[in-house]
């Protein structure tokens, strides 16, 4: 070992009988506190007192409040836990009410398409679902999942909701598109249900603006057509099976030659909200043979 750790080692011990006499000396001076301040067990309680008992309290606190926030912690923890619980809950209540509004309108669709099936008993048809439209608030045309390997062809009649829809246009072996009775390039053969006047019902977008369709050509020598009378297709119609509803007269006014008339219509059909239609898959041509 090397003098220097040597050293080092001597420097910072002490002798035994140095520390004796060091311990001798405090006990002494212990003894002559305790004489000259007439020591008692209550000095010491009351040492204590000062001392000890400040401290122990501030650690009881201390030890209170900790305790306390432990528990709001633990209390939170719950409370945060039963809250994602509850949203969860919402959420998935909130899809089923969400189903279940959709089935509900589903069904009253059905309803409607069944009452109409109904209305039209004496023809065979087929339900489809609308797959696509063209751009625009309204159904003036669109395509639905049914095509040739359903039975379907072209110039069939396609109706919906309370009446006449269109008929279809273009075909393929799982899809058909149906061109609308509002379409601008529309033009169906009607009568007045009550009167048998024949008129020309022509689709028109501006006017769906509106809420209406036209019609023009008229004729109403005895002046019987009123509003709310019922359009239905004609016999006369060279696409349009006959009797199938249109709508109902909102407008009519005399045209300037006199001997016809023209006004506007209010379709049975929703031409805004269309999802499910029937298609007849007899046609005009069929039952003329």
């Amino acid at each position: 070992m090397s003098p220097v750790v040597k050293r080092k080692r001597e420097k910072f011990s002490i002798p035994s009988k140095y520390l004796l006499l060091i311990l001798t000396g405090v006990c002494i001076a212990l003894m002559a506190i305790t004489f000259l301040t007439d020591y008692t067990p209550s000095t010491m309680n009351k040492v204590v007192g000062y001392v000890v008992v400040p401290f122990q309290n501030g650690v009881s606190r201390v030890g209170s409040w900790i305790s306390t926030r432990v528990d709001e912690l633990d209390e939170l923890r719950i409370v945060l836990q039963e809250n994602q619980e509850l949203k969860e809950q919402i959420a998935e209540l909130t899809i089923q009410n969400t189903q279940l509004q959709q089935d509900k309108y589903e069904l009253n669709n059905l309803r409607e398409l069944y009452k109409l099936d109904e209305q039209y008993s004496g023809y065979e048809k087929i339900g489809a679902r609308i797959i696509a439209r063209n751009s625009g608030n309204w159904f003036h045309a669109f395509t639905i999942d049914k095509g040739l390997n359903d039975g379907l062809a072209i110039d069939m009649n396609v109706i919906a909701g309370g009446g006449l829809v269109g008929r279809i246009e273009e075909i393929g072996s799982n899809w058909a598109k149906v061109n609308s009775i509002i379409n601008d390039n529309s033009n169906v053969s009607a009568m007045v249900l009550a009167s048998s006047d024949t008129m020309i019902v022509t689709g028109s977008l501006q006017l769906m603006a509106e809420g209406k369709i036209g019609f023009e050509q008229l004729t109403d020598s005895k002046n019987q057509v009123k509003t709310g009378d019922k359009i239905v297709t004609s016999n006369i119609s060279d696409k349009y099976l006959p009797g199938i509803l249109i709508g109902y007269v909102s407008e009519v006014e005399q045209d300037s030659n006199n001997i016809t008339k023209s006004g506007t219509i209010t379709p049975a059909v929703d031409f805004e909200h269309l999802e499910e239609v029937l298609v007849i898959r007899k046609m005009k041509q069929q039952i003329e043979d």
